[in-house]
């Protein structure tokens, strides 16, 4: 018989501030390995309105690729209505976090994540101060 399981767990980290990425894929690996579970999905979901997550070569080109690129597509530079209403500077981090996304799902098989060579699971900070982040790691799946 075939034993279908849900699991939920919590990764916590800090962040040094925006543009800060820190790749998680071994603590997903980690949670998912003591699942026992065979097959199933994996699905990540950071909190916080000023973060994200996503996939990526994990590698400095690219750590310094990304933040240029969301530069270009939502500047620091530009007037945001929620920087006039909260005067707290990060209207540039909601938008940022909002178009990358806060939430993954990655298919498993044979207790291993369904990653490319290159891919790695990677929080984005785009908050402009700090953060201490928690990320629910969801596991549905059989044994």
């Amino acid at each position: 018989m075939i034993g279908f399981n849900i699991i939920s767990k919590y990764i916590e980290l800090s962040s040094k501030g925006e543009n800060d990425s820190i790749d998680i894929t071994s603590d997903v690996k980690r949670i998912l390995f003591t699942s026992k579970l065979k097959d199933g999905i994996v699905t990540l979901f950071v909190m916080g309105s000023t973060a994200s997550i996503t996939t990526i070569e994990y590698e400095p080109g690219l750590k310094k690729d990304f933040p240029r690129m969301l530069e270009r597509v939502a500047s620091k530079d530009i007037e945001y209505e929620h920087d006039n209403t909260w005067h707290d500077g990060n209207g540039h981090s909601h938008v940022r976090a909002s178009l990358v996304g806060p939430s993954l799902t990655i298919p498993f098989h044979g207790s291993d994540l369904c990653l490319g060579t290159w891919q790695q699971i990677v929080i984005l900070e785009m908050d402009i101060r700090p953060r201490n982040r928690k990320v629910m790691v969801q596991i549905i799946g059989i044994y």
